[in-house]
């Protein structure tokens, strides 16, 4: 018998007495927290414990004769019921609702004795049975569905009967697939039912009959729809020879079945059985009255909704209480090898540890290593790591070592990153040891690609894939370093991102495309790049300048010395200068204004023999439509070294040309192409006197590098004269011509120079006169200037202040200006307006800027101190420099006039500017502000106060 800290099952007295003067308890039915009992008497009672409720009915009706309940039937709900009585009268069936007051006849079944029921356990509700199967004592099967508010049988229909093996009905059920029981001759027949989910009547029905003791069970099974289903799973047979001790042979009475259990009624006891190991493991006591031990217990049934069993005798109700019953199942299945049933009844880690020690040794044991390293590596607590790898090693198992310490990853935590580094580490180095073995034993392996050898390097680069982060990445570089393994340190090493490891290796093996893609990589530093160029382009130019040109954020600079490096090598004639292919590409298409990329290309352009590319490069403006920028971006004192050094003399040329040493470029050209030199003397438009030099130095040369006789040799000279567009005369070319040169050869040229400047002789006189007449002109217009005078209507008005101009007052006079009369000074402007002197003063600083505000107002000031000292000198004593003081007023008043007169402020500039300016000015704001008319928020509260006119 099995032992337990705790007892899986409990007894404990539920009532006493319950039917107590209702004649004696011979059946009873449990469902849902309701309990219906059946007296000797003819009485039902119910009792609902989960409302505390209870009720009786008297089911004989007082009619004579001994009336007994012989069965009673509950569905889970606990709502429907069915009792069969038995009485002189023959048999009746009742039904009776939770909610009725009264049960109900089946007339129908009348004479019928029902052993079992079969509760439509999917369908059923609490106000109708659905479709329910009855069995009858004498082999029948009928269907019948009954609604709670129909108040009887919606119908009874007869399904079955047995002919040939005429039998009562001892079980049924219907639709569902569950564990089953039954009392048989040799033991305990059980197993499961499923009928599926697709049968209309899936039904099992179980007849019992005895023959010279010997008591057999039969199973029909009866279905809607066609074929040959086998329903039953699991069938095994408890013998109750194991029920008893020693030979006795024990058959319980009544039995009932929970999830693991058997419980079986022998005598006054109830023995607990283990349905899986077939181990009794405990025996349940009754506490019974003294008139019901000697009938003893009379049966037992089960609640399956509210998880409880029960047991009665005659007068009194036992509860059974489950208390975890799968709590040992784990060991019930460890003991029977069903690994995977104990697995799935394990609760915490210990006991799955447990399960899979077991599996583990038990694979050790047969020397499956490989599937006892899978099973060890689920251990985490009873067996300690280095416990489970010296077996390992023990035995020399390197493959079932590796195998745990993969499976021991596959199980650990992501946060134990110790123990995974140690592991992987552990790990590579059996792969590693694994692959030299192989190697050592087969070196075909290398080309069988369906070798074991390939199949492992398949495997280990995988493994490096998968823990890539979690190994350390110098202790597993030195590992597959000491290994030899050099493809694989260069595959972890792309793993990790030490691209610069992987790119040395292939330029090592002469792949340069491949270092290529792998310097194109998203995530590679572009400083790779830079420390590989030299090699790449020496390796592959093509190649690598391809890859530079379709790679972004590339610093040409940075590549200088890997394209010089290229370019010290020498090239064939016809062979494409790669390094000249990618300068052009930054130059022309990525607009680089690098100097140095610019002196490089230049360098290059030099060195070829053909100078067309480097005249066109000096030619190119590479800042063109740049505001403000350079033209050029390559140091041209440099070029020009170079090009001396390499002797491109046209090339020296343009660039002496283009630094504004025109007086070389010409010297140098002259040696080269006089044509040339030519083009570079008429290129400076700006200087004639240095056009005029650059010439002379052509026209020396011309006349002394002319050969042939003396007189042919003048007329060329005099035929280049025409070339300078009138620049150069016979006289200046004359000093280079010899002393002795006769005159006669000049004359022609010498006359054609005489009649130009005779003709400009002419033209300057021309111009004198114009320009006495026009002074003439002048002085007569200043002349009558000083006699215009205006007419001033009496009645003209100010256009400022638009008061009268001549009306007599009291008006100040203006500082400085001469009154006539009374009146105040004024100006008249020949468009017929007319304004008082400070009021156009006025005026005009208030619309004008403020520096001639300014100015204005100054010259307003010293005139009105100028004129009041005028005015003291004059009233005490005799002033010493009167015309000194009046010629420095008028000088002032003149400048004032200029300021303020010069132009009429309502025709002139000053209007037109004020057509931009706004009505409101920003500093009249505030003003504008205060003519805003708001709204009066308190008028009830505002007292109209009369003013008296």
């Amino acid at each position: 018998m099995e032992s337990s800290a705790r007892q899986v099952f409990t007894v404990d007295v539920l009532d006493r007495y319950p039917a107590k003067g209702r004649g004696i308890i011979t059946c009873m039915a449990a469902g849902n927290d309701v309990i219906v009992l059946g007296t000797s008497k003819g009485w039902l009672i119910r009792h609902d414990f989960g409302v505390g409720d209870a009720s009786d009915f008297d089911l004989s009706g007082g009619r004579p004769g001994e009336q007994s309940v012989h069965r009673v039937f509950v569905d889970p709900g606990g709502s429907h019921c069915i009792v069969t009585l038995i009485g002189t009268g023959g048999a009746e069936t009742y039904y009776t609702h939770a909610k009725w007051s009264k049960p109900r006849l089946l007339a129908k079944l009348k004479g019928l004795v029902v052993n079992t029921v079969a509760w439509n356990r999917q369908q059923i509700t609490e106000a109708s049975t659905r479709e329910i199967i009855l069995g009858t004592d004498d082999g029948q099967l009928h269907e019948m569905a009954v609604d709670e508010k129909d108040k009887r049988e919606k119908y009874i229909k007869f399904l079955f009967q047995l002919t040939e093996l005429p039998e009562a009905f001892m079980g049924l059920q219907q639709r569902r697939a569950v564990h089953f029981a039954w009392l048989s001759g040799a033991g305990i027949y059980n197993g499961g039912l499923n009928f599926g989910a697709t049968h209309r009547y899936s039904v099992a029905f179980i007849s019992s009959r005895c023959v010279e003791e010997t008591h057999s069970v039969h199973i029909i099974f009866v279905s809607s729809s066609s074929g040959d289903e086998n329903f039953v799973e699991n069938k095994a047979l408890l013998n109750y020879s194991k029920l008893g001790e020693g030979s006795e042979i024990v058959k319980p009475s009544s039995m009932a079945v929970s999830e693991f259990h058997f419980l079986l009624l022998i005598g006054n006891k109830v023995k607990v059985v283990n349905r899986i190991s077939e181990q009794i493991i405990e025996e349940l006591h009754f506490d019974q009255t003294s008139e019901s031990i000697s009938m003893g217990i009379i049966g037992l049934c089960s609640d399956a909704t509210a998880g409880l069993f029960y047991a009665y005798d005659q007068n009194s109700i036992f509860q059974v209480s489950v208390n975890d019953e799968g709590r040992d199942m784990w060991k019930v299945y460890l003991n029977m090898n069903d690994y995977a049933a104990a697995l799935v009844n394990c609760r915490d880690p210990l006991q799955r540890d447990q399960v899979y020690l077991s599996q583990a040794e038990a694979a050790f044991s047969s020397r499956d290593f490989l599937r006892a390293a899978s099973f060890y590596a689920k251990i985490n607590y009873i067996l300690s790591f280095e416990e489970i790898t010296l077996k390992f090693i023990s035995v020399s198992e390197q493959d079932a070592l590796r195998t745990f310490l993969l499976r021991k990853l596959d199980n650990l935590e992501r946060d134990d990153k110790c123990p995974i580094t140690m592991i992987s580490t552990w790990a590579t180095e059996l792969y590693l040891d694994k692959v030299n073995r192989l190697l050592l034993e087969d070196v075909s392996a290398l080309e069988n690609r369906d070798s074991e050898y390939q199949s492992i390097i398949r495997e280990f680069r995988a493994f490096l894939s998968d823990s890539k982060d979690v190994l350390d990445e110098a202790t597993t570089m030195k590992l597959l370093e000491s290994y030899g393994r050099v493809e694989e340190l260069v595959y972890f090493a792309n793993l990790k991102g030490q691209y610069e490891i992987v790119i040395h290796h292939y330029i090592q093996q002469g792949e340069a495309k491949r270092a290529l893609e792998i310097l194109r990589k998203q995530g590679v530093s572009i400083e790779l790049q830079y420390k590989f160029a030299p090699d790449l382009i020496m390796l592959d130019a093509y190649e690598t300048v391809e890859s530079w040109m379709i790679t972004d954020n590339l610093n040409p600079r940075k590549l200088i010395p890997a394209m010089m490096r290229y370019s010290s090598e020498p090239h064939a004639k016809n062979e494409t200068h790669e390094v000249i292919k990618y300068l052009e590409f930054c130059v022309q298409h990525l607009h680089n204004e690098d100097p140095g990329v610019h002196n490089l290309l230049l360098s290059l352009y030099a060195k070829q023999e053909d100078d067309s590319s480097l005249l066109r490069f000096l030619q190119y403006k590479f800042g063109k439509g740049r505001e403000n920028g350079p033209d050029f971006f390559y140091d041209p004192k440099y070029a020009l070294r170079l090009c001396l050094k390499e002797k491109r003399m046209r090339a020296c040329v343009h660039i002496y040309s283009m630094i504004s040493m025109h007086e070389e470029a010409v010297a140098l050209a002259l040696q080269v192409d006089p044509e040339l030199a030519m083009a570079e003397a008429d290129k400076v438009e700006d200087d004639e006197e240095l056009r005029k030099k650059l010439w002379l130095m052509v026209a020396k040369h011309v006349v002394e590098q002319e050969k042939g006789t003396k007189r042919e040799n003048i007329r060329k000279a005099i035929a280049f004269l025409t070339e300078t567009d009138g620049l150069l005369k016979i006289e200046d070319i004359l000093p280079f011509f010899p002393d002795f040169a006769l005159i006669d050869d000049f004359k022609e040229a010498i006359c054609s120079s005489l009649e130009d400047y005779n003709k400009q002789i002419e033209d300057l006189k021309q111009e004198m006169n114009d320009a006495t007449h026009g002074a003439d002109n002048i002085r007569n217009d200043i002349s009558a200037l000083a006699q215009r005078y205006a007419v001033i209507d009496r009645d003209e008005d100010c256009g400022v202040c638009h008061r009268k101009i001549l009306t007599t007052g009291d008006y100040r006079m203006a500082q400085g200006y001469t009154s006539v009369g009374p009146m105040s000074p004024f100006y008249v402007f020949p468009c017929g307006h007319a304004f008082h002197s400070h009021c156009l003063i006025a005026h005009v600083t208030q619309r004008t800027n403020e520096t001639q505000a300014e100015t204005i107002l100054d010259l307003q000031k010293q005139l009105t101190l100028m004129g009041n000292e005028t005015r003291r000198d004059t009233n005490g004593g005799i002033n010493d420099e009167p015309i000194t003081s009046i010629s420095s007023v008028d000088k002032l008043r003149s400048q004032l006039d200029d300021a303020i007169a010069s132009e009429c402020p309502f025709c002139g500039d000053l209007m037109i500017r004020e057509i931009s300016l706004p009505f409101i000015l920003p500093e009249e704001a505030r003003q504008v502000s205060s003519w805003e008319i708001k709204p009066q928020n308190n008028l009830a509260n505002q007292r109209t106060v009369s003013l008296p006119v």
